[in-house]
């Protein structure tokens, strides 16, 4: 029952502060943090050269998808699974290692910018 109340007091406290922490980054910065010669080129190995055809089924495609879910993503796994709200992936969690916040919300603005081929179904 206390492992309950702790997750459910960090969710409260999530939501809280969640219009806090809206990406707002620069899409040109992101461009180039992507960028076949930028600091996180590697993202594109898996994802995609468009972010649209990820190598496998098991990655996803993250054009189109929206800024602010995307930086939470991003800071999500630079949290691992440390906290509650974290996720453990070995490859993604050192893949985030080294981002500023900055470099997130860029990232994240880029990729939501990028045309998006997802399908979603009724």
């Amino acid at each position: 029952m206390e492992q309950f109340s702790k997750i459910l007091a960090a969710g409260v406290l999530s939501c809280a502060f969640a219009p806090l922490a809206l990406a707002s980054g620069n899409v040109n910065n992101g461009k180039a943090l992507l960028a076949p010669d930028g600091k996180f080129a590697v993202c594109a190995s898996c994802h995609g050269k468009d972010f649209n055809s990820p190598i496998t089924d098991a990655y996803p495609k993250l054009a189109g998808q929206h800024p602010d879910y995307l930086a939470h993503a991003l800071r999500a796994y630079k949290r691992s699974a440390n906290l509650a709200d974290g996720r453990k992936h070995p490859v993604m969690n050192g893949m985030v290692a080294p981002m500023t916040e900055d470099e997130m919300d860029d990232i994240a603005a880029y990729l939501g910018s990028l045309p998006a081929t997802i399908e979603t179904h009724k």
